[in-house]
């Protein structure tokens, strides 16, 4: 890579002028108001050259300039060393990767281990536009990670036990008058999560009539008859009750069935699937060993904790008195399950931030029981998904419902494509097929461009716009690159195994445009090490911008130079290469025509 070469011969520069022997080199992109393709702040060196910084600058310049054939000139601007790079440089460049992929397929053998976790829905309601994004972000991640060169192993924990499933269970079985999926058409897990508001809703009803009669919130919300109810069909459930087992595993048989159509309507898979009900009671032995250690603490009462004070948080309790588990204890259980059967290297939660303090806990208290995999644990934090009205509630039924969401893109995607005319000769099948291509890449685009860290406002009109930062705009570009070299194979001008003429004069545009799939694989390492796919997105569009003002700025077809427009053939032909690559890391599919 040019840098590595540009850092090695710095080095060579500062030895040479200075005496001085300096490690750390870094160059950073020219800024787009200066002429060059890579600065060098030269600030740092000012101790050991002894001069003032434009001199620095320039004497690093000349040592560059005379030892390294690459550099086509510098120029100094105060500290700042700026180097133009060759244009035979870009063209061998380009010439060793046109037309191909940007990504090696192949993970080596010894590649890190990376478990990704996402989704982890509840079996008492539909997904919504949280999970949504959750899924979206944990699967582009786990996409980026295994191109990046890791072994990826994507898992989802299915949190299929505990009260808020009983409150889906009970109310069908006082509502429910034996209806199905089947008998009345809904989706099993909208049916389910019909059941857990109506629940909700009697639920309040009772609590507020024992208000009246003269009961405190708190009292009425813990002695309510439908509470009193949920608590003995979760004791049942845990005692093994025959006939609560079964009313279960039928409810989550139909929640399973309609988490599949949702999962396949996103593009999303596992690996790896994990149920709560088969790992709610792990974590005890990693308990009594941390109590034998004294890590771990009893107190009067029986429950064990574990102080965290000096860390600057508070006394975690692990088991309660009577001795069941809490989440922390499961997840502490599951964490050395996972590593007992992967042997990652890292294991990443993708959870919003309203978990940060949990995960923080996890990974401390692994940390402090001796077990040194669990510095491989990352929380993939990520902001909330709001709605211009505020924040959604399942118990309310005021959630943006992800098939409701999903479907409604493809309506829109429909209508807006079909206004534009981007229809035309297209049988029925293969409309639908783009209006679910262009709607589901909106929705994935618009919720991925957006940095996880960040909360974010929803605006689903905005993200169909064939304008802008959108999905449907970097599609077109895409698109149009197909049509031309369509348009070029059948008359004969474009083969793909043609050569790159080393003789071409390099128009500006047409050297951002190479640097750009330069930055290509450094733009996915990072977005690896950030757990960022925001920078994919960023980066694709920007690309498929400076493309769309080089389509219309610059001949291609009609460029009569036949070098050039084989050249540019070639150019446009690897650029849509990279947008397609792209887009697939993000989990989006392109058309290839519209």
């Amino acid at each position: 890579m040019i840098e590595q070469l540009l850092a090695e011969k710095t080095r060579e520069a500062l030895q040479w002028l200075y005496g001085a022997s300096v490690s750390t080199i870094s160059f950073e992109k020219t800024n787009p108001d200066f002429s060059g393709d890579f600065t060098l702040v030269v600030f740092n060196f000012l101790k050991i050259s002894k001069k003032k910084p434009e001199d620095t600058a320039s004497e690093i310049g000349n040592y560059l300039k005379t030892n390294v054939v690459e550099i086509a000139e510098f120029n100094v601007v105060k500290g700042f060393l700026n180097l133009v790079i060759a244009d035979s440089y870009w063209l061998n460049f380009f010439a060793s990767i046109k037309g191909k992929s940007l990504i090696y397929s192949q993970v080596p053998a010894n590649a890190p281990v990376v478990m990704v976790e996402y989704s982890s829905p509840n079996t008492n309601k539909p997904l919504h536009l949280g999970h949504v994004r959750n899924n979206l972000l944990g699967f582009s991640v786990a996409e980026i990670l295994k191109s990046a060169g890791n072994k990826v192993i994507k898992t989802n924990i299915v949190n299929d036990r505990g009260i808020h499933i009983c409150k889906s269970m009970l109310a069908w079985q006082k509502w429910g008058n034996g209806e199905t999926p089947d008998s009345t058409g809904i989706k099993g897990d909208h049916l389910v999560g019909k059941y857990y508001v109506l629940f909700d809703k009697h639920y309040k009803s009772e609590v507020l009539n024992l208000k009246l009669e003269g009961f405190s919130e708190e009292d009425a919300e813990k002695n309510a008859p439908l509470m009193l109810e949920i608590k003995d069909m979760l004791l049942k459930w845990e005692q093994g009750d025959k006939e609560v087992r079964e009313l279960w595993k039928k409810m989550n048989g139909w929640v399973y069935k309609g988490f599949e159509v949702s999962y396949k309507m996103m593009g999303v898979d596992f690996d790896k699937t994990y149920y709560e009900s088969n790992t709610y009671l792990l974590g005890k032995n990693i308990i009594d060993n941390g109590l034998a250690s004294g890590v771990l603490k009893r107190r009067e009462d029986n429950s064990v904790f574990i102080d965290l004070t000096a860390d600057g948080l508070d006394e975690k309790t692990l088991l309660r008195s009577d001795g069941t588990s809490l989440y922390m204890t499961q997840d502490l259980g599951t964490a050395l399950q996972r590593y007992e059967e992967e042997h990652f290297d890292k294991l990443i939660f993708t959870v919003a931030n309203e978990q940060d303090y949990h995960f923080k806990v996890l990974s401390l208290i692994l940390n402090k029981l001796g077990y040194h995999w669990a510095k491989g644990l990352h929380h993939l934090s990520y902001g909330m998904v709001e709605l211009p009205e505020g924040k959604m509630k399942s118990r309310e039924g005021t959630v943006v419902d992800a098939d409701d969401l999903m479907e409604d893109m493809i309506n829109t995607a429909a209508a807006t494509t079909k206004e534009l005319g981007k229809v035309e000769n297209l049988t029925e099948e293969e409309a639908a097929h783009l209006y679910k291509t262009i709607g589901m890449g909106a929705l994935k685009y618009f919720l991925l461009k957006v940095d996880p860290k960040k909360k974010m406002l929803f605006n689903p009109a905005e993200s169909i716009d064939f304008n802008g930062n959108t999905a449907p705009f970097i599609m077109f570009n895409y698109v149009r690159v197909q049509a031309m070299l369509s348009k070029a194979t059948e008359a004969g001008i474009y083969n793909e195994s043609d050569m790159v003429s080393e003789k071409i004069n390099l128009l500006p545009k047409e050297k951002e445009l190479i640097i750009k799939l330069f930055s290509f694989t450094p733009t996915l390492l990072q977005a690896a090490n950030e757990y960022s796919p925001a920078l994919i997105a960023n980066y694709v569009y920007d690309l498929a911008k400076e493309f769309s003002q080089y389509y219309h700025d610059t001949p291609v077809l009609k460029e009569e130079n036949m070098e050039l427009k084989t050249f540019r053939l070639h150019l446009s032909k690897t650029i849509g290469v990279a947008i397609k690559t792209s887009m697939k890391l993000l989990g989006i599919e392109v058309p290839e025509r519209m």
